[in-house]
């Protein structure tokens, strides 16, 4: 199965990023995870996007706060999808990093998810790797039916006991 590269600018992005890790293992997919910097190690980071294709990644997930500029470097250099998860910071509450993240000029997109969204972030890859791979279709099919039959037990939980029980259960 295809391979995607989750990558963050610090190590703090760990409790976030590892949520990404989490969904794609739950969906069967390879992967691999490193802390690198656009800005401490510019060589190091070009090596890693302008390589990652020849080592069998399609898509790139990029979480970065502050000034976020990692997932758009990444979707200047590598050639395929790029989802910028924008991380929640002390000054902005992440706004930010969405920013960041989501105002790419014109012919260098990047797929955005909401603050902290790692887990979409990986959903969004599964999704977009499943356009050529039919059994992670059927995979995230079935995601998409236990989420509805989640849902569907916790309307039936509130509507049995009633809010006020329900609420002290939470």
């Amino acid at each position: 199965m295809a391979k995607v590269g989750i990558i963050m600018g610090s190590d703090s992005d760990l409790a976030v990023m590892s949520k990404a890790a989490e969904m794609l293992e739950e969906f069967g997919i390879d992967y691999e995870m490193t802390v690198i910097s656009a800005h401490r190690m510019p060589d190091i980071f070009y090596d890693y996007a302008s390589k990652a294709e020849e080592k069998g990644i399609k898509v790139i997930i990029a979480g970065a706060g502050g000034a976020a500029h990692l997932p758009g470097m990444c979707a200047a250099i590598f050639p395929l999808p790029v989802i910028g998860v924008p991380i929640h910071t002390k000054t902005l509450s992440g706004v930010d990093s969405l920013y960041s993240i989501v105002q790419m000029p014109s012919g260098i997109p990047v797929a955005t998810v909401a603050i902290d969204g790692a887990a979409n972030a990986a959903i969004l890859a599964a999704k977009m790797l499943a356009l050529s791979d039919d059994k992670l279709l059927d995979k995230l099919k079935v995601y998409k039916e236990g989420l509805k039959d989640k849902v569907s037990a916790k309307a039936e939980k509130l509507e049995k006991i009633g809010y006020k029980e329900y609420m002290k259960q939470m």
